[in-house]
């Protein structure tokens, strides 16, 4: 079932937006947008992977030249810092127009633990984060990277010695694993983190390392585990969902890349993040509204019913679970910075996309927002019973199959309840 926008008042927003365009001096040029947009292996979904292997939802951009040692790493452009994202989404105190070549302020806080699962040996984890950390005046974490055992028979099992994994240089899974650690860090300075590396991207092996790094969250007194990757859904999936339920741990899944939902963002045990854009200035680098990205995944799920949670939504999601939960800027071309040194074999900047960037920033606010929940279900009601506190519910935008699916007032298959307003509510 769905709604019809206002379109009086989308057809009022848009002319504001051209009136304020048509009436901007031009403060500085316009940074041309980085031509090539990379999706690596990691992020292509093969048919016939559902059920055994996952995959990742970043895409990313890459500039050139010499960055300078603060800040932005390359001045001009309007990509997002970890003080603009605060700045947007109230984790500090607002400041006009946001423009992240202006902004300073950080999050700050976070306790207990952070637990990010990724696949593959991403061997400059800590001196990419420890860079990362220095550009944008961010305190050094306690970090700590974790092997993981060879997946068992059985979901969530582990088989053999925690060896170290083979590299993931270059296939997709360092960008990943970058992204992951820097920005769950960025919202959670003060929090401790982990890395979990799994022996492969094949599903024993991915949730083999979930369940270290839940004991690892757990053993902390509880926080967050992230998983930005998933698969698309397959009649077996829910075999899965007890591998999600250790006490004191709250799960994040990235909602996906393409439209439908994925695994295991669509498990009631899990909350799903999904993607938005973040519309900018493009000569001021003010920021003017945030609405949709057509990308992102969201939907009804094809085996799992419809938890209690969401029964606020049930005229919309029927008798099955329906993703996202929550959303956050997951747009490429308004992406944010990432510092990688493997992917193309020497150190260099990124601004990333896709729905990877949503599940460990949600983690990391989740985390100084400081309920630390004793479920994903307990952290889910609580969202879903705050309504609109601590979110911003976005209201414009479409995307689905055959871009079928509205953004309106409330939950939506685009957004969900919204992205971040706050550290209320959660």
């Amino acid at each position: 079932m769905k709604k019809t926008r206002d379109f009086c008042t989308t057809l009022s927003l848009i002319a504001m937006l051209l009136a304020s365009h048509a009436t901007t001096v031009l403060a500085q040029s316009r940074r041309a947008v980085p031509a090539t947009m990379t999706v690596p292996r990691s992020s292509t979904a093969k048919p016939g992977d559902e059920g055994k292997k996952v995959h990742t939802n970043v895409r990313f951009l890459r500039i050139n030249g010499t960055p300078q040692t603060s800040g932005p790493p390359f001045p001009g452009y309007f990509y997002e810092t970890p003080a603009s994202i605060a700045c947007i989404y109230n984790l500090q105190h607002r400041v006009a127009g946001c423009n992240p070549n202006v902004v300073t302020a950080n999050p700050s806080g976070g306790s207990r633990a952070i637990a990010i699962v990724d696949a593959y040996d991403y061997s400059a984890a800590a001196a990419d984060l420890a860079t990362f950390d220095a550009q944008f005046g961010i305190a050094t974490p306690s970090f700590t990277v974790v092997y993981a055992p060879f997946g068992g028979t059985t979901p969530g099992s582990c088989t053999g010695p925690a060896t170290q994994p083979v590299s993931g240089a270059g296939s997709g899974w360092d960008i990943e694993a970058a992204l992951d650690t820097q920005w769950s860090h960025a919202m959670a300075p003060s929090a401790t983190l982990y890395l979990v590396e799994a022996q492969s991207d094949f599903d024993p092996d991915m949730y083999c390392a979930v369940s270290v790094a839940s004991a690892l969250v757990a053993e902390a007194g509880g926080g967050e585990v992230s998983m930005s990757w998933g698969e698309g859904e397959y009649p077996g999936e829910t075999a899965f969902d007890s591998v999600l339920t250790t006490p004191k741990v709250v799960y994040f899944a990235s909602a996906g890349d393409s439209p439908g939902p994925i695994y295991p963002s669509v498990s009631p045990n899990v909350v799903s993040a999904g993607g938005t854009s973040l519309s900018t200035n493009a000569n001021t680098g003010t920021f003017e509204f945030e609405n949709t990205w057509q990308d992102a995944g969201g939907g009804a799920s094809a085996f799992e019913s419809r938890p209690r949670y969401q029964n606020s939504v049930a005229y919309l999601v029927g008798t099955q679970r329906g993703t996202p939960d929550v959303a956050f800027d997951a747009n490429p071309y308004t992406g944010v910075w990432v510092f990688n040194s493997t992917f193309v074999g020497f150190p260099a900047w990124f601004i990333v996309g896709g729905t990877s960037v949503s599940s460990p920033n949600w983690a990391g606010i989740v985390n100084t927002a400081g309920g630390f929940s004793a479920s994903s279900s307990a952290e889910l009601t609580r969202m879903y019973s705050r309504g609109s506190l601590g979110f911003t519910d976005i209201v414009y935008g479409t995307c689905g199959v055959y871009i079928g699916d509205l953004a309106f007032v409330g939950w939506d298959f685009c957004t969900g309840l919204g992205s971040p307003k706050t550290y209320a509510g959660k």
